[in-house]
Order: C-alpha cells, then sequence, then structure tokens
C-alpha cells in the first residue's frame, strides 16, 4: 500500500467520507481535507491537514490539491443540501486541479443510476434508476454528467457506483461488476477499503464499477 502518498479528500465528513477518513488514518495516510465547516471537525491528527472551502470554488480545489498525488471523493448533497449540480461542478474543478498540478489518480465515489456504454442492469437496477430519474432528475442528470466529464478527461479515473450505504464497522466481501450491481448494499467500511485499495491498481483506471458487500 502506498501510505507514502499525500491524498486530497472531498466528502470527508458524509456517511461514508467519515469511515474513509477513519481508514486512511488507521493506515497511516496522510491527507488534506477540504471543508465547509471546518469549526465542526473534531479530529485532531498529525496526518490530516484542513482545508477550509467548497468544491465549487476552483480555487478551494487548487489549494486542496497542492502537494497531493491522488484525489478520493465520496462527495454526496450534504447537509444544509448542496446544489444538485455540485458533482460535475466538483469533477471538473478536480481535474483541472489535477492538470495544474501534475496529479493523475482520481477516485470518485456516485450512484448506481449512473449509465455507462458497458452496462447490462439488471431489472431492480433498472427500476431503481429510473426511480431516481423520476424523483431526483437534476441530481440524476448531474451525477451522469460528471461520468461524462470523468470520460472525456486525461486522468486516471475510478468512478465508483454504489448502492445503499450502511454506516457500519462491519465487513464483508466486496463483490464488483463493471455491468450490474451486485447486491441490495455497501458497508461503509468495506467501502473505504475499496476505495484506499485503488490507489496501488490500476486494473480499475478509468471504469466506473459498481460495488456492494455480501
Amino acid at each position: 500500500m502506498k501510505s507514502n502518498i499525500k491524498i486530497a479528500i472531498i466528502g470527508g465528513t458524509g456517511k461514508s467520507g467519515k469511515y474513509l477518513v477513519k481508514h486512511l488514518i488507521n493506515q497511516g495516510f496522510q491527507f488534506k481535507i477540504l471543508l465547509r465547516n471546518p469549526y465542526n471537525f473534531q479530529i485532531n491528527s498529525p496526518l490530516v491537514e484542513v482545508i477550509e472551502g467548497n468544491v465549487t470554488n476552483y480555487s478551494s480545489v487548487g489549494t486542496l490539491l497542492e502537494g497531493c498525488q491522488a484525489v478520493i471523493s465520496t462527495l454526496g448533497l450534504g447537509e444544509p443540501p448542496s446544489e444538485p449540480t455540485i458533482f460535475s461542478q466538483s469533477t471538473a474543478n478536480v481535474i483541472e486541479a489535477m492538470n495544474e498540478h501534475n496529479i493523475h489518480r482520481y477516485i470518485v465515489t456516485t450512484g448506481l443510476n449512473v449509465d455507462t456504454p458497458f452496462d447490462n442492469k439488471s431489472s431492480k437496477t433498472a427500476f431503481a434508476t429510473d426511480w431516481m430519474r423520476k424523483n431526483h432528475p437534476t441530481s440524476t442528470a448531474n451525477k451522469q454528467s460528471e461520468f461524462d466529464i470523468l470520460s472525456n478527461s486525461n486522468v486516471d479515473w475510478t468512478l465508483v457506483r454504489l448502492p445503499l450505504i450502511e454506516q457500519t464497522d462491519e465487513t464483508g466481501q466486496i463483490n464488483v461488476s463493471l455491468e450490474d450491481c451486485p447486491g441490495d448494499k455497501i458497508s461503509a467500511t468495506d467501502l473505504a477499503h475499496f476505495l484506499v485499495e485503488q490507489l496501488s491498481t490500476d486494473t480499475l483506471i478509468k471504469k466506473a464499477p459498481f460495488i456492494a458487500s455480501t
């Protein structure tokens, strides 16, 4: 594991991001984390550098990425909710800053509702995708735009598509598929482990895997 690299973290206080942060600290990674409200961040570790700012602000993202060798984003809409177009804005800013700072690796999470040309979604996954399109049309369309931005970029991206995230310390086996979601849920701890593992493998570069826990 490349624990000697420094990572830029976006979405690190969300329901999956906080498990990622805990895992990174346990593994001895140094990282910078972008926070809208740093005063609510309770972790005090010499491994962590807090950057105050917003992913929709390019200057904030540039400051976050400076001195890092990889980026991991578990960005959600947050509380209070951000604009539902935050996903494409964030990724556009990240890719521009990655090119500026000569960073190549970008790992980002999204929902199972994103489509790719390689999909063979089951009726269950297709139903969930259609439900999201009807009930959350703006954010669903924006997450699809995020995939398009990644696909047209020159960075080494991996877009991890997720079912329901369970906030638990329990771990299980992680199933991975490039065609269909292989389960109904993913442990936030399993997800954290999977994301960090992608730092030391190129198997899923420029791919959008579904993952689920069993």
